[in-house]
């Protein structure tokens, strides 16, 4: 099966014009996430990397994510990009743990400097993630991290059907 790219309105990019292998940039967005009544991280120190067919995935500096709520978890997976990831649990008062919600990569590979003490997050588990004010949707089928907004355009990686892709 092939995917038939969506066309991009005014504002929008298409996840199908991203490159491959995947690019990192520093973006003037800012980023709020809640749950449970608490704010885990506000911050407009915002990394994005694309890749095609994938909506962006954002990655927050550690520094600036509310005091204690980060916690190492003992998975991790392998990026044929990035490297080894590592992730973390976020903890908050009043709430279960939200377990392997995030990750980062403590050595990311010579070219992706940008991710370095940066962790990205899943956005399903959290009652709201915010970028510039819009609520985030999550990439389809759980397995990837990328987070939708009306200025992307798919279809997306994730889905079903669409691991041929």
């Amino acid at each position: 099966m092939r995917a038939t790219p969506v066309t991009p309105g005014p504002g929008q990019e298409s996840v199908w014009d991203y490159p491959r292998p995947p690019r990192a940039e520093a973006v003037a967005r800012r980023v709020v996430v809640r749950h449970a009544g608490t704010v885990v991280v506000d911050t407009a120190d915002v990394v994005r990397v694309l890749e095609t067919s994938h909506p962006p995935t954002y990655y927050l500096s550690r520094a600036a994510f509310a005091e204690g709520v980060l916690r190492p978890d003992d998975r991790t997976t392998f990026c044929e990009w990035k490297g080894t990831a590592r992730y973390v649990d976020v903890v908050v008062p009043g709430a279960d743990p939200l377990r392997a919600v995030g990750w980062w990569y403590p050595r990311p590979d010579v070219r992706y400097p940008e991710v370095t003490d940066r962790v990205a997050l899943y956005a399903a588990p959290f009652d709201e993630i915010l970028l510039d004010d819009e609520r985030v949707v999550p990439q389809p089928g759980g397995f990837y991290g990328g987070w939708v907004t009306a200025d992307v355009v798919g279809p997306f990686k994730g889905g079903p059907g669409s691991w041929g892709w």
